[in-house]
């Protein structure tokens, strides 16, 4: 047996080792320090090379590359969102992502990406209220009580102050799931019996459905002056969580037009109806809550440098640490030029 380059080797991190290092680290402090580094990220947004993600729309679902970069780094996200697949064991999304040097195009990070896109699309959707959300905020209501909505939850605490909570999902035993979750976490949870019930002075509405279709979670006349509407369901053509009279009384608030505008809330809205790009919120170049009369609207689909956040974060946390594995994935031949000796002198019986 040949023995393997040190080149040869990348950084992995496995569930297993994720579920470790967010439990040594602390939830709500691994969303808190996770948000920081979106946060940095989308500070030195034009840094960035961005372009929409490539999707490809199959039987039941949808399967995305999230690729980005800067001048140092290129990350890409692989993840799939099939909406039926708890009917079969399966999850709804998995994910894996991979970090590598621009200098040389080798791997620095392999990584499981299901439980991180969960911790970074809350941590997200966190940061955004802190920016967005009305001063004093106490009450979120959370429409779909699936696989995101405790981390949701748990990111708003960390990071808005949130502990109150109303609950509704079309499954009752997927609120009973979560209110049993949550509470456990020490929130003061409220089971609901309709989403309007859900909403009732609510300061923060998120919503987070899985159906791959156009729908009415929210109708017009649920929504008050006032509150921050946090709509991370609408996540691809041709699916959508709210009436669009809704949408035309809001300020609408996005991650990168150009994906948003094929893939949110606003896909059913004029293609030059105006948005605030985060960005630009993040830097001060723009207001984003004006007066406790505004609503705001975060039409959240998701975006490659919140991957690409996640696993530089990532990087960094695990180096040197038990949670990662060396895992044998580059062939690194000692001679470049000789990929072709270094297989053939891997034969059985060549004595190597």
């Amino acid at each position: 047996m040949i023995p393997a380059s040190p080149l040869a080797y990348v950084p992995f991190v496995s569930v297993q080792n994720m579920m470790g290092l967010v439990h040594q680290t602390g939830i709500e402090t691994f969303l808190t320090e996770l948000a920081d580094h979106i946060e940095e990220d989308f500070k030195r947004w034009p840094e960035f090379d961005k372009v929409p993600r490539v999707a490809s729309h199959v039987p039941g679902g949808v399967i995305e590359l999230m690729p980005t970069a800067d001048q140092a780094l290129y990350g890409f996200k692989y993840v799939n969102g099939h909406p039926r697949n708890t009917r079969t064991g399966h999850q709804t999304v998995t994910a894996f992502g991979v970090l590598s040097e621009v200098s040389t195009g080798y791997p620095v990070l392999l990584s499981e990406m299901t439980l991180l896109t969960a911790l970074r699309t809350a941590a997200t959707s966190a940061l955004v209220g802190r920016y967005l959300a009305p001063a004093g905020a106490q009450v979120m209501a959370m429409i779909g009580n699936g696989a995101q909505c405790e981390f949701q939850a748990m990111a708003f605490r960390a990071i808005c102050g949130i502990n109150r909570l109303r609950l509704y999902d079309l499954d009752a035993t997927a609120t009973e799931k979560a209110t049993r979750n949550l509470r456990a976490q020490g929130f003061d949870v409220t089971p609901c019996q309709s989403a309007e019930a859900a909403v009732e002075g609510a300061h923060i509405i998120t919503t987070c459905t899985a159906d791959k279709q156009y729908a009415t979670i929210l109708t017009d006349n649920m929504v008050g002056a006032g509150v921050h509407i946090n709509a991370i369901g609408g996540d691809c053509p041709g699916k959508t969580e709210l009436h669009r009279d809704i949408l035309l009384r809001s300020d609408i608030f996005v991650e990168y037009p150009e994906q948003t505008r094929i893939e949110g809330e606003i896909q059913v809205l004029a293609p030059d109806h105006p948005v605030t790009e985060l960005w630009q919120v993040m830097r001060g170049e723009v207001q984003g809550r004006r007066h406790d009369k505004q609503i705001t609207l975060f039409d959240s689909v998701g975006f490659a440098t919140e991957d690409f956040s996640a696993l530089r974060y990532l990087r960094a946390k695990v180096a040197g640490t038990g949670f990662v594995q060396a895992l044998d994935l580059l062939a690194d031949p000692d001679d470049p030029r000789d990929l072709f000796g270094m297989l053939a002198r891997a034969a059985p019986g060549t004595g190597a």
